[in-house]
C-alpha cells in the first residue's frame, strides 16, 4: 500500500506541474509581448503634392517644407506665404543693395533733417538707426504704412488685378510685363524669389557680423 500510495502522488504531481509548466510560459509570453513594438497606428498620410510644381520648388533642394507649413494648407494659404516671401525677399534685396551703395561711398545729397544731418553722416547697417530722430522715425513708419495699406497690394490680400502673389502692377504699372512669354515669367519669378532667398540669408549675415564687430567687406568698411 505504501507504494501504491506514492505511485498516486506521483501521478498526481505530473499534470499539476505540467500545467504550472503552462501557466509559468503563457506568462513569460505576456510579459514579452508587453515590451514588444506596439504596432502605430497610422492614419492616412497628408503628402503635399499640390504645390510640388510651384515656383521656387526647384533643384536642388525642390519642394522643401522643413516646418511643415504646408501640410494642410490649400490655395489660399500657399498664396499668402509666398506674398510674405516676396515681400520680404524684394525688402532684403533693397537692404543688400543699400549696404553695396553706401559702402561705396554713394550718397544722396543735402541734409536728411533740419539740423543738419547729411546723408552722408548716416552709417550703415544697424548703426543707422541710431542716427534718425522720433520725427525721422514717425515719417517712415507712416509712409511705410502707407505703401502697405494703399499702395502694394495683389491678388493675396484682395487687391486686384493680380496674376500672382507679388504682382504690384496695380493695373497700372506694366514695365512690358504683358509682353513676355508665360515660360519667360516663370523664369523672371523664378529668378526674383531666389534672389530674394539669397538677399534675406546674406542681409542677416551682414547684421549679424556687425554686432560680431567683424566686417564682411573688402578692406574692412
Amino acid at each position: 500500500e505504501p507504494l501504491a500510495t506514492v505511485s498516486s502522488e506521483k501521478q498526481i504531481e505530473q499534470p499539476t506541474t505540467s500545467k504550472m509548466q503552462k501557466i509559468v510560459l503563457a506568462l513569460a509570453l505576456a510579459t514579452a509581448a508587453a515590451f514588444a513594438p506596439v504596432p502605430s497606428v497610422v492614419g492616412p498620410k497628408t503628402v503635399v503634392k499640390a504645390f510640388e510644381t510651384e515656383i521656387g520648388a526647384q533643384p536642388p533642394l525642390g519642394f522643401w517644407d522643413p516646418l511643415g507649413l504646408l501640410a494642410d494648407a490649400d490655395q489660399e494659404r500657399f498664396d499668402r506665404l509666398r506674398y510674405v516671401e516676396v515681400k520680404h525677399g524684394r525688402i532684403c534685396m533693397l537692404a543688400v543693395l543699400g549696404q553695396i551703395v553706401t559702402k561705396a561711398g554713394i550718397f544722396l545729397p543735402g541734409t536728411i533733417d533740419y539740423s543738419g544731418t547729411k546723408f552722408s553722416d548716416v552709417p550703415t547697417g544697424i548703426a543707422a538707426f541710431s542716427a534718425f530722430s522720433s520725427a525721422g522715425w514717425a515719417q517712415m513708419v507712416a509712409f511705410v504704412g502707407f505703401l502697405e495699406l494703399f499702395v502694394m497690394k495683389d491678388s493675396a490680400n484682395g487687391a486686384a488685378p493680380g496674376d500672382f502673389p507679388g504682382d504690384f502692377r496695380n493695373g497700372a504699372l506694366d514695365f512690358g510685363w504683358d509682353s513676355f512669354s508665360p515660360e519667360e515669367q516663370a523664369s523672371k519669378r523664378a529668378i526674383e524669389l531666389n534672389n530674394g532667398r539669397a538677399a534675406q540669408m546674406g542681409i542677416l549675415a551682414l547684421m549679424v557680423h556687425e554686432e560680431l564687430g567683424v566686417s564682411l567687406w573688402p578692406g574692412g568698411i
